[in-house]
Parts: C-alpha cells; sequence; structure tokens
C-alpha cells in the first residue's frame, strides 16, 4: 500500500507538470512549483464510522463539548451526533422545502446559538435558533431573499476567526447573478449574528466577494486566510483563496483566466475528479469532499497560503464525500452523499467518517 501511494503521489507530480488541468497556481496569476514544505508527506489514518444510516449529511457544526451538530438535506433533520456515536433527533425544519439540490444545509454554532442556511418555498434563509438542552428555541429570521434553484444552490455556513458569520450561496443556473453585486446569488456574504452586513464589507452590503458559481466549501488558516471550493462548469473546479471585494470570473471565467479583473483560483481540477464540497483546514492542509470525484483531496499549504501538490485519499472507496469538518480534536469529520439522487448507496450509507489528518 505504501508503494502504491508513493508511486500515486510521482504520477500526480508528473501530471502537474506536464498538464494544466490539474494545477495550483498563485491569485496573481504566476505558477507555484511546489516545494518540500507544501508536500503531504503521510496519509491520514484509517476512517472509522461514526454514524451510519443517514441520509445526505449536509453539514457538520461541533458544540464546545465536542458533540457534533448534523443536518440532513432531504429529511430536513437537525441531528447531534456524539463522538461515540449516539445520534438525537433535535428538530425537523418545517419550513425547508427539500428539492433538487435544495433543502436544509448549512449549520453553524456560536455562543449556544445555532444558525441553520435552507431553502423555503420561495428563497433560500439564514435562521438563528437558540439552543436549549436539546431543543431549538427563540427562532429568528437573519437573511432571506437569497436566491433558489434547483440546481447552484450553494448553502455553506461558518464563524471566520474574525467572529463574523459567513455564507455561501450560489447563482442557481442564472450565471448573470453572479456578477450583480446588488444580488445574493453567486456569492460569500458575512455579516454580525444578527444578519447585519460585517463592518469593513467591501461594497457595505453583505456581499462579501462575487463572480461565484457554486460555492460550498469554506476553510481558514491559522492565519486567518480564507479560502473557498467551488463547483465549475464543465472543465474545471476550483479553490480560491478569498478577498475582500474580490470578483472569482464566473460566468466570464471558469478556472484560471489570467484576466487582471478577475481573481485567479489557486488550484483546479478537472471536474470529472472533484465536484468540490465541504472543506475544512488541518494540519497544514485543506481536505476537500469530492462528490463526481469520490475521493477527499488533500492540499498542502504553503506559509504565503500558496497550494502544493493535491493528493487523493479513498478514491472510490465511499463513494460521494460532501460534508468534511474539523472536531476539536483535530480529527476530521466526512459524510457520504450517497442518497442524494446521484449517487450509488452501499450497506450503512449515508455514513460519518472520522480521520485522523495526517
Amino acid at each position: 500500500m505504501e508503494h502504491m501511494r508513493r508511486l500515486w503521489t510521482i504520477m500526480l507530480l508528473a501530471v502537474l507538470t506536464a498538464c494544466p488541468a490539474l494545477t495550483a497556481c498563485s491569485a496573481s496569476g504566476g505558477a507555484v512549483k511546489p516545494t518540500a514544505a507544501v508536500q503531504a508527506d503521510a496519509a491520514p489514518g484509517e476512517p472509522k464510522d461514526v454514524a451510519t444510516g443517514l441520509s445526505v449529511p449536509w453539514g457538520i457544526a461541533f458544540l464546545p463539548g465536542g458533540d457534533a451538530l448534523v443536518t440532513e438535506r432531504d429529511t430536513a433533520r437537525l441531528l447531534r451526533v456524539t463522538p461515540a456515536g449516539q445520534v438525537t433527533e433535535l428538530a425537523t425544519i418545517r419550513e425547508a422545502r427539500p428539492d433538487g439540490e435544495g433543502g436544509l444545509m448549512g449549520v453553524a454554532v456560536k455562543d449556544q446559538q445555532v444558525f441553520l442556511y435552507y431553502t423555503a418555498e420561495n428563497d433560500n434563509r439564514i435562521v438563528r435558533y437558540r439552543l436549549a438542552g436539546d431543543a431549538l428555541t427563540d427562532e429568528r429570521l437573519l437573511v432571506r431573499d437569497i436566491p433558489k434553484g434547483g440546481i447552484h444552490n450553494g448553502g455553506r455556513l461558518a464563524f471566520g476567526p474574525d467572529g463574523f458569520l459567513y455564507a455561501t450561496t450560489g447563482e442557481t443556473g442564472d450565471q448573470d447573478l453572479a456578477q450583480q453585486r446588488d444580488s445574493l446569488g453567486g456569492k460569500i456574504l458575512r455579516m454580525t449574528a444578527d444578519g447585519a452586513p460585517a463592518p469593513g464589507n467591501p461594497f457595505g452590503t453583505l456581499v462579501y466577494s462575487y463572480g461565484h458559481r457554486n460555492v460550498q466549501g469554506l476553510a481558514w488558516d491559522p492565519s486567518g486566510r480564507l479560502y473557498a471550493s467551488e463547483f465549475g462548469a464543465n472543465t474545471y473546479d476550483e479553490v480560491n483563496l478569498i478577498k475582500p471585494g474580490g470578483n472569482y470570473g464566473w460566468p466570464e471565467v471558469e478556472g484560471r483566466g489570467d484576466d487582471p479583473r478577475y481573481v485567479n483560483p489557486i488550484l483546479t481540477w478537472p471536474t470529472s475528479e472533484a465536484s468540490p464540497s465541504g472543506m475544512a483546514y488541518a494540519g497544514g492542509s485543506l481536505w476537500v469532499g469530492a462528490l463526481r470525484g469520490e475521493r477527499l483531496w488533500q492540499i498542502p499549504l504553503g506559509a504565503d497560503g500558496s497550494a502544493g501538490s493535491p493528493v487523493a485519499h479513498f478514491t472510490d472507496r465511499y463513494g460521494r464525500l460532501r460534508a468534511v469538518a474539523t472536531a476539536p480534536d483535530g480529527s476530521l469529520w466526512v459524510g457520504t452523499s450517497n442518497k442524494d439522487g446521484r449517487g450509488s448507496p452501499r450497506p450503512g450509507d449515508d455514513r460519518l467518517l472520522t480521520v485522523t489528518p495526517s
């Protein structure tokens, strides 16, 4: 197995040198030559089941005690999952309307408050609750009128190191929305815990960055840099280093464009190898769940935030991987998405796995 892993790494480096289809590049457009400091030197540990028999776990957020809150997109259930694998249903979000890529999606936690992103009858919404024991109380609607669609529906929530809530939205198949700064579609949003535009937002609105097709992963490195994973169309999926006010090019550019109006991704893949969804930071790398690619990608990061050579783990072993989050103990929790209508469910699906990063 070790021999095969080393052989795969050598082959991957050869592809990176010869072909731009799988490439790391700087945000300013220059090519990055991977160095020893940004290589994945060891494989992650063997995955272990935390919970099985779930249905499209979409988002994972951890409570201070180590339990996880997990959303199921298509059932609209919010679950509490302990590290020992005990699963408790906290609520079913009655206002959620699962359809296509919509439903109950992002979840974030701060100070015993729970934030959910879900698809309602006519829009996508961000709602805040208070967690009292195993009950959700004090519901408050924070953001409404986020465009909804059967495709490209966004939905990730996460608190950044600055204390503000970030949300990702898709352009719902209406490409023009991504470039319209007065639309909430095709954006990364940044807000206070009350849903107001965060101080310092580049346009004085909720919009933090734009020109996105469908972002479903957010992660920060120890220096506070924000990264986002984004679905491409037919050619390139992306990881982007997010700057306030940055225009990431969609629909004018898919992948690397070298157009000064748009920010280049730091990494691209062929869409057959990724369809990147959830993302987390751990152990010096970004970890990205691939849906169509059916693998967990590890992307080592340089001290300057550049991307090293990506390494694939567990390819075709667990099917479609969507949810990825870093637990308080430093392990990764990864959720499969084989019951989402595009996968092939296996015994025990959908499941949450725990993985020790390298």
